[in-house]
């Protein structure tokens, strides 16, 4: 008989909560400081992210609040979970969430392996999802563990930014960057290669790098059984149509999300960011 597995995540997935309360996902929400205030993700409104955005306030990420994966693990082993597949933001992008989720392992009742999504958002978000459902239809913690890390290894992120400013501010982008100047017209198109932003092209223009985007999007699906999301940052509209373009053009796509990013991510990428993950199964 199958151990019983618990699937633990952290809130840079982006995960919209029907899809982690159908799989039972435990998702651990980051944190964020603006100014001198240290605000839980998930009691933070995007509009007074943006504010503070705007109002050019310093915001940087934190991980989760000390012991927040450590209770999340506790709470999984008291729900009858005998071993814990915990799937994260690569720690290249946040090397603090992997610490501190390695930290409360080392304390968990239950035996914790911790799973490196080598990147965040949907990626990391397709990780999770995939190893939930290989634990609803009884598979074990090995299954589960290896399914998300080849999940999250074979992911690719494509990333609209209508401004490269937040990337720089954070040090989440590479001197590279430099390459697409500061002209206002020229859009940078980037990708995330192990674990690390790093721009793949550059468009004058909006609409045609959004239509560059889907172009590289669909090549990548092609042939492929791939699970899909569009995800963006203050940008429903404009996502919304971005994700009714590309199931034109991959209709054989499974999983088909739309989300906006946790406020962990959106205060990094800026709003009007919009994302494309294909994430082949």
């Amino acid at each position: 008989m199958p151990t019983r597995v618990a699937v633990v995540t952290d809130s840079t997935a982006s995960l919209p909560t029907r899809l982690a309360e159908r799989f039972n996902i435990i998702t651990v929400p980051m944190q964020l400081k603006i100014g001198s205030e240290l605000i839980d993700e998930a009691q933070l409104p995007t509009d007074r992210l943006l504010e503070a955005m705007e109002a050019q306030i310093p915001i940087t990420t934190e991980p989760p609040a000390p012991d927040a994966f450590f209770w999340a693990y506790q709470d999984a082993w008291a729900k009858g979970a005998e071993t814990i597949v915990s799937v994260h933001v690569t720690p290249k992008l946040s090397p603090t969430t992997t610490d501190a989720a390695k930290v409360a392992a080392a304390k968990s009742r239950a035996p914790v392996f911790i799973v490196d999504s080598n990147s965040s958002g949907m990626t990391l978000g397709f990780a999770a999802l995939a190893a939930a459902r290989i634990v609803q239809t009884g598979g074990d913690v090995q299954q589960a563990r290896s399914v998300a890390e080849r999940r999250g290894r074979n992911a690719h992120m494509l990333i609209y930014v209508d401004t490269l400013h937040y990337l720089r501010q954070t040090g989440r982008i590479s001197a590279v960057a430099k390459l697409f100047g500061d002209a206002l017209s020229v859009k940078p198109l980037l990708t995330v290669i192990d674990g690390e932003v790093t721009p793949f092209d550059k468009v004058v223009g909006r609409d045609r790098a959004l239509g560059k985007l889907v172009d590289k999007a669909v090549a990548l699906a092609y042939g492929r059984d791939v699970d899909l999301a569009v995800e963006h940052f203050a940008a429903e509209k404009e996502g919304h149509q971005l994700l009714q373009l590309l199931q034109q053009r991959i209709p054989h796509a499974r999983d088909v999300v739309l989300t906006q990013v946790s406020p962990a991510v959106g205060a990094n990428v800026g709003p009007g960011t919009l994302a494309v993950t294909v994430s082949p199964y």
